[in-house]
């Protein structure tokens, strides 16, 4: 029987994106200790630098002074995203791993996807102050990724895992039978 094992390229993904989502993670639970001025901002440096919190008001101090819970649920998400990112990683060539793989990634897109929608259908009230080229090259850069690659991937395990279905489901079993003939005995 042949199965589909997860290509090594989205192993890869799935490893770094883990690292980048649990240091997400951390910034967004500890606000405002990890934000600009706060004393862990340090560890968020990169954030910080530019302030992205200035870029994306969701990551901002409006957004955690008004109680907007969203930065934070979306970060609980992600504790779920890095659960099944380890699972899938853990379980290396095991026929379970293109599943939870599959449903890590589509995870991560539409939680994307949501994060953009939210913003466009309250017309672009957290990024729409940005110039273009703040919003193109900051937060499109950094966000759009999160889009593109697990859908391409998840596009990738899918197709994998359709054709290891139909591939050993046309197999002939002990029985004499393929998976989708066998006889069902009567009670």
């Amino acid at each position: 029987m042949s199965t589909f094992v997860v290509p090594q390229w989205i192993r890869l993904w799935l490893g770094l994106s883990t690292i980048i989502v649990i240091w997400d993670i951390g910034y967004c639970f500890m606000r405002p200790r990890s934000m600009p001025g706060g004393d862990l901002s340090w560890i968020w440096g990169p954030y910080n630098l530019f302030p992205y919190a200035d870029v994306d008001w969701v990551y901002g101090f409006d957004a955690y002074n008004s109680g907007d819970g969203f930065t934070n649920a979306q970060a609980f998400m992600n504790v779920i995203e890095v659960i099944l990112n380890l699972t899938t990683y853990f379980l290396g060539d095991s026929p379970a791993a293109p599943v939870t793989g599959l449903i890590a990634l589509v995870m991560t897109a539409s939680k994307t996807d949501l994060y953009f929608l939210q913003d466009y259908f309250c017309g672009w009230c957290k990024t729409g102050h940005n110039s273009p080229a703040v919003w193109w090259g900051v937060f499109f850069a950094t966000n759009g990724m999160w889009i593109i690659v697990p859908t391409i991937a998840s596009f990738v395990l899918a197709s994998g895992l359709i054709k290891s279905v139909v591939s050993n489901a046309a197999k002939p079993r002990a029985n004499g039978y393929s998976n989708g003939n066998a006889k069902v005995k009567a009670l």
